[in-house]
């Protein structure tokens, strides 16, 4: 199934998120803050996403994006790097089985191909796993860039419409993105103080609701999530319409 873009149609809003979305920010100066190295951050980190799934899943989110490794990242110290992948091959060994049996399914998408073959096998096996899980889906953005996203989009879509002639759709280019099978994302948050979207899902967060917040992603608790909900419980998503629009509709 492909969703339709908020900017040609309005989508159905609950109260609860139908789709979260996070930058993880501040692994590593929560460690540096404890006179600890950066990777004992991102150690740290990877118990705060479970927790956030955990927390995700029983508020009903139906959709959880993280923000795991920018194509841009690539520019930190090699060693960091190394142990961020020796991180990710950890975690999907120890984590994949486990979001299996809560029915949650497992998705990554970013440029894939500079991960080693090794990385690469488990991240499919672990989606062929998951794949038919019901459940949350949790997604992980891994050597992804939202322009990156756009850009192979639009390749996928020329190519499959070479009688357009140069002229296309939104319709026409939705199926080739790489969130193709989620809605557009409800909520939006970054954590560690920043107060960017950094190249996250360029395209998906036209009308997504932002908040930013101070707490370290470590720090990142399930009284974190809920203080961002109930933010986003207080917007008035209107999509282009008027508030007068909307009350009458409440009404």
């Amino acid at each position: 199934m492909t969703y339709s873009s908020s900017t040609t149609a309005v989508p159905e809003i609950a109260r609860v998120p139908r789709h979260v979305a996070i930058i993880m920010d501040g692994n590593g100066r929560w460690a540096t803050k404890r006179f600890l190295p950066r990777v004992a951050g991102h150690v740290k980190g990877v118990a705060a996403v479970r927790d956030a799934v955990e927390a995700c899943s029983l508020r009903g989110v139906e959709y959880l994006t993280l923000f795991a490794f920018s194509s841009e990242n690539w520019r930190r110290p090699a060693e960091e790097v190394s142990l961020l992948m020796k991180l990710f091959v950890t975690a999907l060994e120890r984590e994949v089985s486990k979001m299996h049996a809560n029915d949650i399914r497992l998705k990554v998408v970013g440029d894939l191909s500079r991960f080693d073959a090794k990385l690469q096998d488990m991240i499919a096996s672990a989606e062929r796993k998951t794949a038919d899980n019901r459940g949350l889906t949790v997604t992980v953005c891994a050597n992804y860039g939202g322009r990156w996203d756009i850009m192979q989009a639009v390749n996928k879509m020329v190519a499959a419409h070479p009688e357009a002639g140069g002229e296309f759709t939104e319709e026409q280019l939705a199926p080739h993105l790489a969130l193709a099978y989620a809605p557009e994302p409800d909520l939006f948050i970054r954590t560690g103080g920043e107060e960017r979207i950094s190249n996250f899902l360029l395209w998906q967060l036209a009308y997504t609701e932002l908040y930013f917040t101070e707490t370290y992603w470590p720090d990142f608790n399930i009284e974190s999530l809920d203080a961002a909900i109930a933010s986003y419980q207080q917007r008035e998503r209107r999509f282009g319409r008027t508030g007068a629009q909307l009350a009458e509709k409440t009404s």
